[in-house]
């Protein structure tokens, strides 16, 4: 066999290996150890690529992110802090229709701000958001809609840890790619409550839902106590970052070791508690650097194979602008969104389509807000939408089935492709703060 059916089949292998449940990073390294082998007629070789990879990859410094950010995150969870903003939100939405969803919407983007993690935030959000939306008469399809498309927040705006992953991929700066997943993150959120507004004027009966009597005007003095010390947070880590006070990795150790006192501070933090999170963390960590040097062999065999500059010579070939590529990476990118997970998406399709991408004059920044948010539409599909799964998982209510959970989400998964529209035909709602 060519090279270029040796690297297409060893594509389609590992879709084919982690679809059937083999885990990802080993099937990554698998398929390509053994292409490399085939393709150069040599073992050692492939090894000593193998050996390369994990050089280069997981003992960069840069990715002492990785542990960090990801601490921070389950510290600020564990200790409550995404039910004390989820509090303050109510109370401004409290008359609204759909309040109580647009209250979880705007929790969740200022959660995302410091957990990363979109699992997080629809284990935090079903159990505090969920109950007091069937409590109040909302239809449950929405309740558990809401959160789910909420959800995603956490992998769009930093710090997060698929931008940390595709910044490797691509090689570009985490702090550059923090910076890019402000504007779309906002943009996402905003989009989000205002289709909850469009959906409880012109859909009311599908959204139900009365008005939160509980939830009266906070006075000022509880406003600041219940949000000072996630919006502090925000401030030291995206503020350190964006002002260059701070790299990347030290916002992480600071907002850890902030996040870490804050939590003591207000007795919401045990030993037991602190131990489970350095335990979860080690778990994560591990799993995201196995990720990443199971990516670089993978890149590698590419390279190796020639495919994406085989790609490219076919788009060439067939005069394909931006566009076409844009709407066939899309398409790919949702389909496979319906198999595998955001990481193995991006890990797979990234180093297929950046030579097709970079000789276009695209900035990779860019390339990297929009595979993002494409990948996480993924969240929200059946039959892999991890989301859905964790909300179900994490409701005991036998009215929700997880197909309530899929088809909630469903309008919110179209509000993502619409803003991942705009985003692709206007790249400086992405790179324009980096200028």
């Amino acid at each position: 066999m060519s090279p270029i059916e040796i690297g297409s089949i060893s594509v389609v292998a590992i879709i084919v290996c982690v679809y059937i449940g083999i885990y990802i990073p080993v099937a990554l390294s698998m398929v390509s150890i053994i292409s490399i082998w085939l393709l150069r007629d040599n073992f050692e070789l492939s090894i000593n690529l193998l050996k390369v990879a994990i050089s280069d990859s997981v003992m960069e410094y840069t990715f002492a992110t990785v542990p960090l950010f990801t601490f921070m995150g389950l510290v600020v969870a564990k200790a409550g802090m995404g039910a004390d903003i989820y509090q303050v939100m109510s109370s401004g939405f409290r008359n609204v229709k759909g309040g109580i969803g647009m209250a979880t919407v705007g929790a969740n983007g200022v959660f995302a701000a410091v957990t990363g993690s979109s699992i997080a935030s629809a284990s935090v959000f079903s159990k505090v958001s969920v109950p007091q939306m069937l409590k109040y008469g909302y239809n449950p399809r929405f309740a558990v809609g809401v959160v789910a498309g909420s959800s995603v927040l956490g992998m769009i705006i930093p710090p997060s840890a698929m931008l940390i992953i595709y910044s490797f991929v691509a090689e570009q700066s985490v702090g550059d790619m923090f910076l890019a997943g402000v504007v779309p993150g906002i943009l996402l959120t905003f989009a989000y409550i205002g289709s909850i507004w469009f959906m409880g004027r012109f859909a009311s009966d599908y959204v139900g839902g009365r008005p939160a009597d509980e939830y009266e005007w906070m006075p000022f003095k509880q406003v600041f106590d219940k949000t000072a010390p996630l919006l502090g947070l925000i401030l030291i880590v995206l503020g350190g970052i964006y002002s260059g006070w701070l790299t990347p990795v030290e916002a992480g150790a600071a907002g850890a070791a902030c996040g870490l006192l804050i939590a003591f501070a207000r007795k919401r933090m045990t030993l037991k508690i602190f131990w489970e999170a350095l335990i979860e963390t080690g778990h994560i960590t591990a799993s995201i650097l196995f990720l990443i040097t199971a990516a670089s062999i993978y890149s590698r065999m590419l390279g190796i194979a020639g495919l994406p500059n085989e790609l490219a010579q076919i788009l060439e070939q067939n005069q394909l602008g931006l566009v076409i590529t844009m709407v066939i990476y899309v398409a790919l990118m949702l389909f496979l969104g319906t198999l595998l997970d955001t990481a193995s998406i991006i890990l797979i399709v990234v180093p297929l389509f950046l030579p097709l991408i970079e000789p276009m004059g695209m900035s990779l920044v860019w390339f990297g807000i929009v595979t993002v948010v494409g990948a996480e539409i993924g969240l929200l599909t059946p039959p892999l939408g991890i989301s859905c799964f964790v909300i179900k998982s994490s409701i005991d209510d036998d009215r929700i089935a997880l197909k309530d959970v899929f088809m909630g989400a469903l309008p919110f998964a179209g509000v993502m492709l619409m803003v991942l529209i705009l985003l692709i035909c206007y790249p400086s709602l992405s790179i324009g703060i980096l200028n």
